[in-house]
């Protein structure tokens, strides 16, 4: 564990300098093809440096921000879009937005005579309170405990209660970094997932509720390219079937590059063939409403239950195969316990400092 926590270091060492290159880089070359070929090598970096790290929190969380996000922003700002190209954008920022998975919005000017480049600052929207946060953390940590009497837990159960497990996880992973965020930036930030099991759609799990800092980086980079080389073709009406599907496509190709980071195993596609599965049933319901009129919708606690239905059974049959192939909820057990362990080394040398101290 040791050994992880010096490769995490460096790792993220090397990030900070990367980044910084690439502000400064951003400053010196223009965009469009001189700076995509500029940032490319830093690119290119950044899909290696998961590879020093084998946790699944430590590992698993760096491969996303670092070989996913930041490279997705990193190819925004090469062509002077997406949130890295705002030109009031500081180092400190910079370097925030694109290693850690936030938003920061521009404040629209409040008349004709404003700056033309107001300051950022960041969003509040969907902000959540402490408790939200601290019912998750205990939730969690009975659900690890719960895990020990699996034996005496029908499977369907103990799948349902990890289900549960990686929700839980991830936002509290995403509130940590969130509140590192905050202390960088003093800004209030806006969750990345707002309750994803009272979606009513899967176009409100996918595009609302689940993840939406992915949601925000797809969005540009995949959705909308798509969707405007689509409208020549197919229309306005229809456009947005195939642009819904390429975004899709692309995320399970990312799913399926974390999970290599993950397990070091060839893929088999599963994660992939799951997200063209929900690609090709969101483009279903996003047709169907289409034609048909709200007066002959299911209601929203029917549809709130079929959509809940719909992912948990095909993240059972296609999604978390891939997480036990890589042994995800074994290592993620034996990092709790080291974390344990530690807290507990920690606290018993504070007590017997303090002993001391008394006697002394």
């Amino acid at each position: 564990m040791e050994r992880e926590i010096d490769n995490f270091i460096k790792v993220w060492i090397s990030v900070f300098i990367s980044l910084c290159y690439c502000y400064v880089a951003g400053k010196i070359v223009p965009k469009g093809t001189p700076r995509l070929l500029t940032i490319v090598p830093v690119v290119c970096l950044f899909l290696t440096l998961p590879l020093n790290l084998h946790t699944m929190h430590l590992g698993g969380t760096s491969a996303f921000l670092i070989a996913w996000l930041a490279n997705f922003k990193l190819l925004m700002f090469a062509f002077g879009k997406g949130p890295l190209s705002h030109p009031s954008i500081s180092l400190p920022q910079f370097v925030a937005v694109a290693s850690l998975p936030i938003k920061i919005i521009q404040n629209p000017p409040p008349n004709h005579n404003s700056k033309q480049n107001p300051p950022l600052k960041t969003s509040k929207k969907g902000h959540k309170s402490p408790l939200n946060y601290a019912i998750k953390i205990v939730l969690l940590v009975l659900l690890v405990r719960v895990y020990d009497y699996s034996e005496y837990l029908h499977p369907k159960i103990i799948f349902l209660l990890q289900c549960f497990h990686v929700y839980f996880s991830l936002e509290i992973i995403f509130a940590v970094l969130a509140a590192l965020a905050r202390t960088l930036l003093g800004s209030e930030l806006e969750p990345q997932f707002d309750e994803p099991y009272l979606s009513t759609s899967l176009q409100d799990f996918w595009g609302r509720r689940w993840n939406r800092m992915v949601s925000r980086i797809l969005r540009p980079t995949v959705y909308e390219p798509t969707l405007n080389l689509s409208t020549r073709l197919l229309g306005r009406k229809w456009a947005p079937l195939p642009a819904i599907f390429s975004t899709f496509m692309v995320s399970g190709l990312m799913h399926e590059l974390i999970f290599y980071y993950l397990g070091r195993e060839r893929p088999i596609w599963d994660i992939m063939w799951f997200f063209l599965l929900h690609g090709l049933s969101l483009m279903v319901e996003v047709a169907v409403k289409k034609m048909v009129t709200d007066r002959y919708r299911l209601p929203r606690f029917i549809s709130g239950l079929l959509t809940v239905a719909f992912v948990v059974s095909t993240g059972f049959l296609l999604f978390f195969p891939g997480l036990f192939r890589c042994n995800a909820f074994g290592k993620a057990f034996e990092e709790y316990a080291a974390v344990g362990t530690f807290v507990k080394d920690v606290g018993q040398a504070l007590t017997f400092k303090s002993f001391n101290a008394r006697r002394v």
